[in-house]
Formats: C-alpha cells, sequence, structure tokens
C-alpha cells in the first residue's frame, strides 16, 4: 500500500512540474522605440563670421531606438543592461539657430528594477534606476568658409531614471509603455568663490548636464 501512495504521488509531481514549472521565469528582454527630447548645455558667448553670437550647444529632439535585457533576482526585482541610441543633429544657438552635423547618442547602463505585483498578473508598473556612460559620436561639418571639419567624439558619465507598466498578452510575450530621463554630466563652470570658517575659501563648480528624456513604447519577451 505504502509503494502504491509513493508511486502515485510521484505521478502527481511529474504531471504537475510542468505546469508549475512554465510559470517560473528567469527574466526579460526587450525592444524600444520611442522620441527623445534632449538639451545640450550653455556657455559663454562666441562671435561667428555670420555675424550671430552662440552661447548654447544642443542636440535636437528625434527618434531613439533601445534594447534592454535582464535577469530576476527574485518575484519582483531585476537586473540588467540597457542599450539606447538617439539619432539626433548637432545644433548651435543663440541670437539664431543652426545646424551643425548630423550626430548619434548612445547610452550604456547596467541597471536595477522593479516591477510590482505578482509575475503572473497582466499588467504590472515598473520603476528602475542605473549607472553607465553617454557617448556622443563625432560630428562632420562645414565652416563657414566651406572648409569641412569634425567635431571629435566624447564619452561621459551619466545616470538613468524611468518608469512605464508593462501589458502581458501572454505568460511569455507582452507590450510596455514608459518614460525615461538619462542626465549626462557634460563639465563644471566656476560659479564664484564660497569661505567657510574651517575649511577656507574655494572655488565652487557650477555642474552642466544634458538630458534626454524619452517617451518610449516597446515589446517585451520573457523567458
Amino acid at each position: 500500500m505504502l509503494k502504491k501512495v509513493v508511486w502515485m504521488a510521484a505521478v502527481a509531481t511529474m504531471v504537475a512540474a510542468p505546469s508549475v514549472f512554465a510559470q517560473e521565469h528567469r527574466g526579460e528582454v526587450g525592444v524600444n522605440l520611442g522620441w527623445t527630447f534632449s538639451d545640450g548645455v550653455d556657455g559663454q558667448g562666441v562671435p561667428a563670421l555670420d555675424g550671430h553670437i552662440y552661447d548654447r550647444v544642443d542636440p535636437k529632439d528625434s527618434f531613439k531606438w533601445g534594447l534592454n535585457g535582464g535577469v530576476y533576482v527574485g518575484p519582483n526585482a531585476e537586473v540588467g543592461f540597457l542599450f539606447s541610441q538617439q539619432l539626433s543633429t548637432l545644433e548651435l544657438g543663440g541670437t539664431t539657430t543652426r545646424d551643425v552635423g548630423d550626430m548619434t547618442i548612445s547610452n550604456y547602463h547596467a541597471y536595477f528594477g522593479y516591477n510590482f505585483f505578482d509575475p503572473e498578473v497582466k499588467v504590472r508598473p515598473y520603476l528602475f534606476g542605473g549607472l553607465g556612460a553617454t557617448h556622443f559620436g563625432s560630428v562632420d561639418y562645414t565652416r563657414f568658409n566651406n572648409v569641412q571639419g569634425t567635431i571629435g567624439s566624447e564619452t561621459q558619465f551619466s545616470t538613468t531614471w524611468g518608469a512605464g507598466v508593462k501589458m502581458f498578452a501572454g505568460p511569455n510575450f507582452g507590450i510596455k509603455i514608459g518614460a525615461q530621463w538619462t542626465p549626462t554630466y557634460i563639465k563644471s563652470d566656476s560659479a564664484g568663490w564660497w569661505c567657510d570658517p574651517y575649511w577656507g575659501c574655494y572655488v565652487v563648480g557650477d555642474a552642466k548636464y544634458a538630458n534626454q528624456f524619452d517617451f518610449t513604447g516597446g515589446v517585451t519577451f520573457r523567458f
């Protein structure tokens, strides 16, 4: 009798296991498409040969695409990597605006995310934050005297922060919409002197950041 009970329990476990294991997921990968509102930095005005004074450099608002992949470290927590690229144009601003040339902005971030609610619900809000770098690609341009020039590429430290919602049509496939903010450190300008009775006097820096504000939609696959 005991052997029969053990055998029946083993069979029941093998039958139930696929349905239980089918609900367990190890992570997600996704593709994102959207639009980015960008701003750059300002500085001291520079007179140009066209008679205007330029004191800003900005990437133009433009299309953006991205990829993400992460693994679950619990029913709600997730760690992974984000890549995105904005296809933009570098623009000078001041007494007038002038397009300089095409420029790509690529972001590379490791992230920690949190997905709300039970893993098997169909709608899951999420939050994430990440650390990494933003790469501003080189820009080919034509000077006012028609001589060709190139602005070299540059990579700077950046963070990224986002939120949105995932809507799953099945256990492994869903769509998502979200918003993301990526501030990138560019430089620090002197903001004057600060004096303290203990530490003495020192120059205070005014940090300048370029910002990307994204609104995206995409698909996500759980595995």
